[in-house]
């Protein structure tokens, strides 16, 4: 097997000493312009690449940051993560990012691994049953930690998240607005920090209409789960006129159960979602969503990161962006859906 390229053999390579191949390799000293570009070809045929660890040692400086994240696969997860890599990366950050899928014991040790093998910074949503251990861990570290979606109790970390209870009371009062009474909340099945909000600005709205008991359905956040959930819905509660969901993926599975049973999305039950994924815009019928833009939330959290590295004594802080309702097809009339 052949030996991983060093300072040492890309010096021997382009004839020169091993500081010299030091200096071009971070950029430094007065070198010339012909031994600079004869270092880095020996360092390309070699195939060498700077040890970051290394240069993180030296600079005091770690230009790594993890992301633990619960179901990357979701599409809105996988917005998100571009606009944090897109915008770190510019900055000359790498993202490492694991999937916790919720799991608090798969969470510590994901989170153990990213401070034992060096990180700069860290984004985190917090599983749901994350321990006081977990917690305690990262504050010990004092690495610079940006908490996403899912605040904590305590005042520690900054805080990107969205004004979800809001949102919800915007999407329900928008379809009261076009005459619907019966309308239910699909998705979720756990209730985190995020659904909790979330149904509480929908049960808002259904109270201030002297509705007592709302209709409030489980599903999991995905197509299939919400096609499935939607079915069982409408044979439950066959007076349903429309839904607010817990996010997108969830109505867009509504969407495909209402044309499987022969019924169209806007005209004969309102469906709305929540994140404006790009499926949301492309689907048929396009779908109505409380918008946050995935990909800017991104951007953001990754820039109160950056802010926290650059300033890790500043007080702590909480960014929470507004929904949008953008209307599409899936909302429509109550008397247009029931015609």
């Amino acid at each position: 097997m052949a030996e991983r390229p060093t300072l040492q053999t890309v010096a021997k390579e382009a004839g020169v000493s091993i500081p010299t191949v030091s200096q071009v390799m971070r950029g430094t000293g007065r070198i010339s312009e012909e031994t600079r570009k004869r270092v880095l070809q020996a360092a390309s045929k070699l195939h060498y690449v700077p040890d970051a660890r290394a240069a993180s040692m030296r600079s005091g400086q770690n230009r790594e940051i993890g992301f633990v994240i619960s179901q990357v696969s979701n599409p809105f997860n996988a917005e998100v993560i571009s606009g944090v890599s897109d915008l770190l990366e510019a900055e000359g950050y790498l993202v490492s990012v694991l999937d916790a899928r919720d799991d608090a014991g798969r969470q510590g040790r994901h989170l153990e691994a990213f401070i034992r093998n060096g990180r700069g910074g860290l984004l985190w949503v917090p599983a749901l049953d994350t321990t006081q251990e977990t917690i305690d861990f990262l504050v010990a570290h004092a690495i610079p930690t940006v908490t996403f979606l899912r605040p904590l109790d305590r005042n520690l970390f900054d805080h990107v998240g969205i004004r979800n209870a809001a949102a919800t009371a915007v999407a329900t009062r928008y379809l009261v607005g076009l005459g619907h009474r019966s309308i239910a909340y699909l998705g979720g099945t756990t209730m985190t920090a995020v659904r909790r909000e979330r149904i509480a600005g929908y049960r808002q709205v259904m109270s201030d209409l002297g509705i007592s008991a709302p209709i409030i359905w489980d599903s999991a956040d995905t197509k299939l789960a919400g096609l499935n959930a939607m079915l069982e819905l409408l044979r439950t509660h066959p007076e349903t006129t429309a839904v607010v969901c817990n996010g997108d993926m969830v109505a867009l599975g509504a969407c495909h159960a209402l044309i499987r049973s022969g019924l169209q999305p806007g005209r004969d039950i309102s469906v709305i979602g929540f994140d404006d994924i790009e499926d949301a815009a492309v689907a048929t019928p396009a779908l109505t969503t409380m918008a946050v833009s995935p990909y800017q939330l991104g951007r953001r959290l990754a820039l109160v990161l950056l802010d926290r590295i650059r300033e890790p004594n500043m007080p702590v802080t909480l960014s929470e962006v507004s929904a949008e309702l953008t209307v599409r097809e899936t909302s429509g009339t109550l008397d247009v859906a029931k015609a």
